[in-house]
């Protein structure tokens, strides 16, 4: 594996395991720690993300920030989209899907568990990523269709901690996460591996991690840190924001006509 020569990154506070572990009394999430003890079965929304349960268990986790099973399964010829719509259809949601496509015989049974835990693991890291915002549990019953795995709070909070670790390795500045991503002219570039350069043949400024993650139909996480690899490199930068606009200030009018009107319109309140 070629081993990228990265540039000094910047010292960025950054929070780390054992402060997240402290004050989530072991976890990321005290709300999701309290649901896996309640045995709940429902829906954990927040900001980036949902964490679905039952039993206390973790079935599946959704982000717009991750590629979905559907997407993994389709995006490279695995499954047909027709086929996925059609079991999609009759379970109604994606676990269910993937337990049709399995009791069928459409794929083996291995194949789809890897791709359900990938994404699973891969939205549950943006879903319990900080937020300002407060998660809301919504309960319900569980769904018709068991999921093809059920994962342990513990475990799904331990595997998110542990890539927060790895990306700050790489890169501490979480920036090239979700911003817009630009090429840097470097003189010498370093050399990149097969998959680096398929993630920087599509940086145009425009598209951003999760992006590319879902136009190449891959999984969300190994590309986060290609593109931290990448700008740790000094190849690929997140794009500035742009500026605020900066307030024009009122202009005096001088106009002889208008000063006239304000003085009619003052005199006709005043009556």
């Amino acid at each position: 594996m070629t081993v990228l020569r990265a540039t000094p990154p910047p010292p960025l506070p950054v929070r780390d395991s054992a402060a997240a572990r402290d004050r989530a009394g072991g976890g990321v999430s005290p709300m999701l720690t309290r649901l896996a003890a309640e045995e709940a079965t429902g829906v954990l929304v927040r900001e980036c993300g949902t964490v679905h349960l039952v039993d206390g268990m973790v079935v599946h986790a959704e982000s717009p920030l991750a590629p979905g099973v559907d997407v993994l399964l389709t995006a490279r010829g695995t499954l047909d989209p027709a086929v996925w719509q059609e079991a999609e259809g009759r379970a109604g949601d994606p676990p269910g899907a993937l337990r049709l496509l399995a009791d069928a015989g459409r794929l083996a049974l291995s194949a789809l568990e890897l791709c359900h835990l990938g994404a699973l693991y891969d939205a549950a890291y943006f879903a319990l990523a900080p937020s300002s915002v407060p998660g809301r549990f919504r309960y319900g019953t569980a769904p018709p269709f068991a999921a093809l795995r059920a994962v342990p709070v513990a475990a799904v909070e331990r595997e998110t901690l542990r890539r927060r670790g790895l990306l700050h390795g790489v890169w501490p500045d979480t920036a090239p996460d979700e911003a817009p991503l630009t090429r840097v002219d470097r003189p010498l570039p370093p050399p990149l591996t097969l998959r680096q350069r398929a993630v920087l043949k599509r940086v145009d400024g425009v598209r951003t991690a999760p992006d590319i993650a879902r136009e190449l139909g891959r999984r969300a996480y190994p590309t986060l840190l290609d593109v931290r690899r990448l700008v740790a490199a000094g190849v690929v930068a997140p794009r500035p924001r742009a500026p605020d606009p900066v307030p024009i200030p009122p202009t005096e009018v001088n106009d002889p006509d208008i000063t006239l009107l304000k003085r009619l319109r003052d005199a006709l309140e005043a009556l």
